[in-house]
């Protein structure tokens, strides 16, 4: 299988190079990552100045992908179209340093740049790993992977995004994982506030509140109870029920003439 692999926390992350060991043992992979971290960058592109692609190589001077001075969603628009020397099979994004559960996805690099690939109809994943001290990112990887290889993607809607998370609490890659809708409360809406040493107030966002726990089991709470999670996303900006309504209401309105 072809894997082109990107992440949100740069090229040389922990948890990307523990991806690539591990599907470098059976499959051919590319690497294209930013270059530096780009946690909380959502889907953003960059259009306003130009990205450069840096080849980088191992040590035995075989060449392992590109870092790239943008985000990842550019890194895998860059590797579908540009640089990648095959058409991907499958784009896997991470792993991430912290958990990417709840309305975080919304916000998160890592879920973006499987978003981006799936935009392209190209199977893709994005997995993280609870931001701790002792995060087992080989654990995690052998854990995601044998989620990963049983998905049969013909029989998932197109365009569709898998998102696994992996909390510290698992121990075993023997794991059976629970699959549970996205948590979509808000979350981290409080600011610690303070001075400066120029004497200029700011604002520092926090994760503070946590989302009011949901009556269903959610990917947030099934993680905070040590499971394995498995949700699906997908990106559609249309709200078909919402525009129904509008047009609805303005069946029967005449707009003024200018």
């Amino acid at each position: 299988m072809k894997v082109l692999i990107t992440n949100d926390d740069g090229f040389f992350a922990k948890g990307l190079k523990a991806l690539s060991q591990h599907l470098g043992e059976k499959h051919e992979i590319f690497i294209v990552a930013p270059q530096s971290e780009q946690s909380g960058i959502s889907q953003a592109i960059t259009f306003l100045r130009p990205l450069h692609a840096k080849p980088i190589q191992n040590q035995h001077q075989q060449s392992l992908g590109y870092s790239i001075n943008g985000t990842p969603a550019d890194c895998v628009k860059l590797g579908i179209h540009e640089l990648a020397p095959w058409r991907p099979d499958l784009i896997i994004s991470g792993i991430n340093f912290g958990l990417n559960v709840g309305i975080n996805v919304c916000h998160s690099g890592t879920v973006a740049g499987a978003l981006a690939g799936s935009m392209f109809g190209i199977p893709s994943v994005s997995v993280s790993v609870e931001g701790t001290e002792d995060a087992n990112f080989d654990r995690a990887a052998e854990i995601a992977w044998s989620i990963i290889e049983k998905i049969d993607w013909e029989q998932l809607p197109a365009k569709s995004v898998v998102n696994i998370n992996v909390p510290r609490q698992v121990q075993s890659t023997d794991v059976t994982p629970v699959f549970v809708p996205v948590e979509t409360n808000p979350l981290g809406y409080h600011f610690q506030k303070g001075t400066d040493p120029k004497n200029q107030n700011y604002f520092w966002a926090t994760n503070a509140p946590a989302p009011e726990p949901s009556p269903i089991l959610t990917d947030t709470k099934a993680a905070s109870q040590g499971s394995v999670t498995v949700s699906t996303i997908a990106y559609d900006p249309n709200h078909a029920s919402a525009l129904n309504v509008l047009a609805n209401q303005f069946a029967k309105t005449t707009l003024p003439k200018p």
